[in-house]
């Protein structure tokens, strides 16, 4: 799922629920994206795989890479 789409949703789209509603996807903290992990319920559709995408990027410490994307949109 790693397409040029899908780098700019993550720059891009926010966050429609929960404590960081509002807030761009990228910019979700690290804890609040795991914390879903481990309860194994992600949301379901484009949202929980772009969340997903988002911890991974994220844990591998490549979430700085899509943090420019924010500034061209």
């Amino acid at each position: 799922m790693l397409q040029k789409e899908s780098l700019l949703k993550l720059a891009t789209m926010k966050m429609p629920f929960g404590r960081y509603a509002g807030r761009v996807l990228i910019d979700l903290p690290e804890e609040y994206l795991l914390w879903f992990q481990n309860k194994g319920e992600f949301p379901q559709g484009e949202l929980g795989e772009l969340m997903q995408l988002c911890l991974t990027l994220k844990v591998e410490g490549l979430d700085r890479l899509v943090k420019p994307l924010k500034q061209q949109s």
